[in-house]
């Protein structure tokens, strides 16, 4: 999908010159980066950042050698296999007869809209009750897009069981799930992306048990400790780290090994690996205004770092509703806050770096509210497929140097 211009300038010129200043200033902090041959990495968390074609534009991005490497969550990872976006019919589930003891508390449920070609796939793999399924089909609600494997039937009980299987896998072959998962994935996904190249994708802790069997077999797929390391690893290598609709961040970006905010200090203490954020510059895309407080107060007078050294709830001190990661990201030198839309920052974020480097994106997402948006969410249900199971299973049978070796996440 070509850029379309009128879009970008459009929601830039919409943005509040204060936005439009951190987006330039983000810019050339990622420009200069890539200029010196450094590393940069995107931690994102789910929903809105595959409602707004997020994860679809980062995936292109990985394909064009700009981001390096991605933390998630497992529901993107649900998500992702399950082909990002889907059309599902939602009805009511009790009027339709299911017991309302199991169903969601709005007493919905959802059927997939499949074409034929997509059904016959996923009746390869496990039986479905196409007579169940057909009278949902038929049955009165309304059609809407998605992420896609959740709830709906069949692709979400697909999804739970392709699970089990990539789970398998991912241990016999010795790499994360996320990795294993990836070698079946749409090359639009960013684990499909990531395996295509190389290029880690993994899920932080804090949001490891999101998606049903996913989040189980991705947790069992490394230890936590591993898991822990591996993410480590990942920030440590970036000059620059990218944030986008996430939360406990701080849970993911100083963790056990980082010494800056101090967390990592014991580690460092009986001689292991650990790495500092103090020369990263990590730029955070969040609605909240009170991050932006926060970063402001630090900056003019150190509010955050003396709520710190006094011992005080900084909620209190600041006198702002405060979030925990913001006390960690206001404190760190290289830190830049860009309060908006990730459907608007992302893209124009996006086309700004691309166009400074001279690289062509061959994709690109725009807030979902426009017209442009919206075509970008058909055309992701169209285009970007489900996992294919067998493809996954042809990895492991002909392991490759990077399945065997898993990511390389060295600096």
């Amino acid at each position: 999908m070509a850029i379309d211009r009128n879009t970008i300038e459009s929601m830039y010129k919409s943005l509040p010159q204060k936005a439009q200043a951190r987006l330039k200033r983000a810019t050339k902090l990622i420009v200069k980066a890539k200029e010196k041959g450094d590393k940069v990495v995107a931690v994102v968390g789910s929903g809105p950042n595959l409602h707004e074609g997020v994860t679809t534009l980062i995936a292109e991005l990985i394909h064009k050698g700009i981001i390096d490497g991605v933390s998630t969550s497992s529901a993107v990872i649900n998500h992702e296999i399950a082909g990002t976006l889907e059309k599902v019919k939602r009805f009511d589930g009790v009027s339709f007869g299911f017991d309302p003891e199991k169903l969601p508390s709005d007493g919905f449920f959802e059927a997939s809209i499949l074409s034929k070609e997509g059904l016959e796939e996923i009746q390869r793999e496990l039986p479905i009750d196409m007579a169940l399924y057909e009278k949902m089909r038929r049955a009165k609600g309304n059609i809407v897009i998605k992420v896609a494997g959740n709830m709906a039937y069949p692709t979400g009980l697909r999804t739970e069981r392709l699970a089990r299987d990539i789970l398998a896998l991912a241990k016999r072959c010795g790499v994360p799930f996320e990795q294993m998962a990836g070698y079946g994935a749409d090359r639009l996904t960013m684990i499909g992306a990531g395996a295509e190249h190389n290029v880690p994708v993994l899920v932080t802790v804090p949001q490891l048990v999101g998606g049903g069997e996913v989040g189980l077999a991705i947790g069992d797929s490394l230890s936590i400790s591993e898991r822990c390391y591996r993410i480590a690893k990942l920030l440590g290598s970036a000059d620059v780290i990218i944030e986008s609709a996430l939360a406990l961040s701080q849970e993911v970006h100083d963790g056990p090994f980082e010494r800056f905010t101090g967390h990592g200090v014991w580690a460092d203490w009986e001689e292991g690996w650990t790495y500092s954020l103090a020369d990263k510059k990590i730029v955070r895309i969040d609605l909240d205004p009170n991050l932006e407080k926060a970063w402001m107060q630090e900056r003019k007078s150190k509010m955050v770092s003396e709520a710190v050294h006094k011992g005080l709830p900084k909620t209190k001190f600041m006198r702002i509703p405060f979030r925990m990661e913001m006390s960690g990201f206001a404190r760190i030198p290289g830190s830049l806050p860009i309060v908006g839309d990730i459907g608007e920052i992302w893209p124009l974020l996006a086309t700004m770096v691309a166009d400074a480097l001279d690289v062509r994106l061959d994709f690109m997402s725009y807030k979902q509210s426009l017209p442009a948006g919206e075509k970008v969410r058909e055309w992701i249900v169209k285009n970007v497929k489900p996992a294919q199971r067998d493809r996954v299973f042809a990895a492991a049978r002909e392991p490759t140097p990077t399945q065997t070796r898993g990511f390389s996440i060295e600096s």
